[in-house]
């Protein structure tokens, strides 16, 4: 009966819809430097938002993701309405430009949700918090119908980071997003992505046993994105800086995507390219 037939690994490599989600900060804090988007007079650079934003869509982005506020461990939040201030005009630029790009917005402020919503359209709400730094924010998401993706910090505030005791992280990731999906349901929010938040309140061996065990989280049924790109749990470890672990990031990259990862949300979309197309051709 080929209806039962048992799927070789082989085609559910080649079906399984994997993207990237390019990064574009709107900050001049963010750790890795050429990702800044900033001018030097607090406004947007629209020169290096558009150049970075058809680079990455010609190397084979399928999001661009924004942000406007660092979300490093010990950066300030800069405040919604200055948030807005840098968004703005640069989704303008982008929708005009690149009409058929896919968006996502990197915030936790329903205002600018809804702000965003009215000036560009349906977007992807990209939120660190998970609905827990705006109580609005679950509400307003379901009532304008957008996709959402709810990132695991367990509560910390935005401004106090820390490191979390855990008795077993991945165990306790889990556990909190079943209990996200039950908020979301309420909230109306369907579609949503889970975010297991490497580097945030997770010191470096929680965040490698989080990636090792990524695969856990799949019970939940919700696509992943996993975030590593040059981040600490990379260059802390082998003492050298976000510049230099471009080399370590893919490895990371390839071994999420064989833990089942959906999404790689990057700096480097063209390196991402290729390993996502290397772990194709290897499966």
């Amino acid at each position: 009966m080929d209806g039962c037939r048992e799927i070789p690994v082989t085609e559910q490599v080649s079906k399984r819809k994997i993207q990237i989600m390019g990064i574009v900060n709107l900050t001049d804090d963010s750790y890795f430097a050429p990702s800044r988007c900033l001018g030097t007079d607090g406004r947007s650079d629209m020169k290096k938002v558009l150049g970075r934003v058809s680079r990455m869509l010609e190397e084979g982005a399928d999001i661009i993701d924004i942000g406007a506020c660092s979300t490093r461990p010990g950066s300030e939040p800069v405040g919604e309405e200055e948030e807005w201030r840098r968004l703005e005009p640069a989704l303008k630029a982008i929708k005009d430009s690149f009409p058929d790009a896919v968006i996502s917005i990197d915030t936790w402020w329903v205002s600018v949700v809804e702000k965003a919503a009215g000036l560009i359209g349906p977007f992807i709400v990209n939120d660190i918090s998970a609905g827990e730094d705006d109580p609005g924010m679950l509400p307003a998401v379901g009532r304008l119908g957008l996709k959402y993706i709810a990132m695991h910090k367990r509560g910390i505030p935005k401004t106090m980071q820390s490191l979390c005791n855990y008795r077993d992280v991945t165990g306790e990731v889990l556990q909190y997003f079943r209990e996200f999906a039950e908020r979301a349901d309420k909230a109306g929010i369907r579609d949503w992505i889970l975010d297991p938040g490497f580097g945030f309140a997770k010191d470096t061996g929680q965040n490698w046993q989080l990636l090792r065990e990524l695969d856990t989280l799949r019970t939940l049924g919700h696509r992943i994105l996993v975030g590593v790109s040059r981040k600490s749990m990379i260059y802390r470890l082998f003492g050298i800086t976000p510049e230099e672990s471009l080399a370590q990031t893919q490895v990371l990259h390839f071994a999420a995507l064989e833990r089942g990862a959906d999404i790689l949300r990057v700096h480097d979309v063209a390196e991402a390219a290729r390993t996502i197309e290397a772990y194709r051709r290897l499966m």
